[in-house]
């Protein structure tokens, strides 16, 4: 069996899965709210490195509490994180006017940094993130397969429960 994933290729799995997400979630939305029927989604750079960032928090803290309290107990707890990991970016990212969301439009935004119109979709995708990422995440292996005597090559793996 091969070696668990590293730090950082959790943290890019995390950041890919996240950046994704965002893009099909904003064509899901434009579709829903305008019809818009060209299904563009967007995003920003900056969303790789808030998501594999925050992705990768919640993976702490799905170690630290999973034997600890219930599925929806550490949901609440990671949308609340979600929550707190959004307005501190944003607010980040404003001071250099690179925030790239504004809530404004939306009847419960704080400071146009977040909204809670978004709460169900933070607890639904907190779900996603611990029932499959994460837990599929922490299960990939990277394996050395070897060639020939002078070089192998890696492969990926999942451990068996």
């Amino acid at each position: 069996m091969g070696q668990p994933l590293s730090p950082l290729y959790r943290w890019y799995i995390y950041a890919i899965h996240g950046y994704f997400s965002e893009v099909m979630f904003t064509a899901t939305w434009a579709f829903v709210v305008d019809r818009d029927w060209k299904f563009q989604g967007v995003s920003s750079i900056w969303a790789f490195f808030i998501y594999g960032t925050c992705c990768f928090a919640l993976e702490g803290l799905f170690r630290l509490l999973r034997s600890r309290c219930g599925l929806f107990a550490r949901s609440i707890l990671y949308t609340v994180c979600i929550y707190l990991w959004e307005f501190s970016t944003g607010y980040f990212l404003r001071l250099f006017d690179a925030c790239p969301w504004d809530y404004s439009a939306f009847k419960y935004n704080f400071m146009g940094l977040v909204t809670l119109e978004y709460c169900p979709f933070w607890f639904l995708g907190s779900l996603i993130l611990e029932r499959f990422l994460i837990r599929h995440t922490l299960r990939l292996r990277l394996e050395e397969w070897p060639t020939s005597k002078e070089r192998s090559i890696s492969r990926f793996e999942l451990k068996d429960k």
